[in-house]
């Protein structure tokens, strides 16, 4: 289709500019035809190429992204308005989005700093999380399709190639081929498997790597022999190409690209929550090595991916949902053994049925406690003394094959710090102590677990004190009362 002049008007949209014209679609600024409502938003109009040299995936991708820009919702999708009809004009519109694509950065005369790559990518990890939960994998993520708002947070574009597990996937009916950005495609891609949420983390390994190095990790492949590559190829190690670069980046980096999905990061939630809090990274050879992986493991893999093939991928909602960020938040201070001892054991029965979940491990400490000495390193040795109790409270736990952190927020109001953190963070449940105490003053004065409760958009489980055994009653009896049972709650 030829390109549609300024001011034509087609189902009650007038077009004003043409700003986008891509090899599978032309995109253009639209509004309401005079007369009309006003949707409260700019609007964007995308119409598919259908041009006698235009392959028969410009219509199936439109058809899919039809199909799914009406199902999805929130802050990281623009809004679905309106769809033509095929036998007529194809076309959708949608909210028109203000801000920069990633290409923007990778354009930009110098690579953006390490602070400032984190943040990216938490924010694109944060858009694909919700994206998954959702039941839907974009499986075409790269610089053009991811846009960063003014405010830091990133918008998802063009779903033309993606899958929604709980719609027919015309992409994989229709093509029998591998579909997606031969830069960005993930290796299980290649051999027709789609669906997999964690072929979106690979892709935005791939534009890490980009951001922190200036080079392509997979460089530009054009046949599937060069595609296959990925199987059982890992890129230079970033810190050969970038020497400054920290190790917790490369390790998070090289993490997202393993060739073997299952070695990768379980959610995008996972990745984010790595690039928030680079100090919790777990390093392993991965982050240190700057020779690059041996010609025996590559070996090796190539000879396990000759016998890869199709598989059907589990609902990607459900997926993440088997590894979820657990929070426990444990009180520092007015607290008995027992307590903690409940906490620990609540802990326990939700890791261990949970393998590859994560376990983040918060207290709140109030700006006071880091303002009572005049030591200048006094806020450092407070934040230290605290993280080392944490440590210390979790050590029997014994969680293998999880991955621990721990975190000291400094807070007035517990009960929102606590909130704050499982929201920003996409904490799936919240594990902290019931306050089974002052039940006649909980009818008007809300507690910290309370507070918590109806304030958190996660799971919380409160815990009830459980003596271990006879001994620790015996103690617990003889304690001082560490609070007053009628005002407060145990924080």
């Amino acid at each position: 289709m030829k390109l549609l002049e300024p001011g034509t008007e087609l189902d009650g949209f007038t077009i004003e500019e043409c700003i986008h014209s891509g090899g599978m679609a032309h995109i253009y600024r639209v509004r309401y035809t005079e007369g009309a409502r006003d949707p409260g938003f700019p609007l964007a109009m995308k119409v598919p190429r259908m041009t006698a040299g235009d392959g028969a995936e410009n219509i199936v991708s439109f058809e899919v992204e039809h199909q799914i820009m009406q199902v999805l919702a929130g802050p990281h999708v623009p809004r679905f308005v309106a769809a033509g009809d095929l036998e007529n004009v194809p076309y959708l519109v949608m909210e028109y989005v203000p801000g920069r694509t990633l290409q923007h950065w990778l354009d930009a005369p110098e690579l953006p700093g390490v602070d400032e790559l984190a943040s990216l990518g938490a924010a694109v990890a944060q858009a694909v999380h919700s994206l998954h939960q959702q039941n839907t994998v974009h499986l075409d993520l790269k610089p053009a399709n991811v846009l960063i708002r003014p405010d830091g947070s990133a918008v998802l574009l063009d779903f033309g190639l993606s899958c929604n597990a709980l719609y027919p996937d015309l992409l994989a009916e229709q093509l029998r081929k591998a579909v997606g950005s031969p830069i960005w495609i993930a290796p299980e891609q290649v051999v027709g498997v789609r669906g997999d949420p964690r072929s979106d983390i690979f892709a935005i390994g791939v534009m890490l790597y980009q951001l922190a190095t200036g080079e392509l990790p997979f460089g530009e492949p054009q046949t599937t022999g060069g595609l296959r590559q990925r199987l059982w190829m890992d890129p230079v190690p970033p810190r050969k190409l970038q020497p400054h670069l920290p190790e917790w980046l490369q390790e998070v980096i090289l993490r997202c690209l393993e060739p073997e999905a299952a070695k990768r990061y379980p959610s995008a939630a996972h990745l984010a929550f790595d690039l928030r809090n680079p100090e919790q990274v777990h390093l392993t050879e991965r982050g240190r090595n700057t020779r690059g992986t041996g010609l025996l493991t590559h070996f090796k893999r190539w000879i396990k991916a000759v016998g890869m093939e199709y598989r059907p991928s589990p609902l990607p909602a459900r997926q993440i949902a088997q590894v979820p960020i657990v929070m426990v938040a444990v009180p520092n201070k007015d607290v008995i053994d027992a307590t903690l001892y409940s906490l620990r054991e609540a802990v326990a029965r939700s890791m261990g049925t949970r393998p590859g979940a994560q376990l983040a491990c918060v207290t709140v400490i109030s700006p006071g406690q880091t303002n009572a000495s005049s030591d200048e390193t006094s806020e450092t040795s407070v934040h230290r003394k605290y993280l080392a109790n944490l440590r210390q409270w979790a050590q029997p736990l014994d969680l293998p094959g999880h991955q621990t952190s721990y975190h000291v927020l400094e807070s007035g109001d517990v009960a929102q710090a606590l909130v704050n953190y499982a929201n920003g963070n996409q904490v799936s449940m919240i594990i902290m102590g019931a306050a089974t105490h002052g039940l006649r003053v909980q009818r008007f004065v809300a507690t910290v677990p309370i507070k918590v409760a109806m304030d958190a958009r996660c799971t919380v489980i409160l815990v009830k004190q459980a003596l271990p055994f006879e001994l620790l009653a015996e103690q617990a009896a003889k304690s001082k009362p560490v609070w007053n049972r009628d005002l407060e709650a145990p924080f």
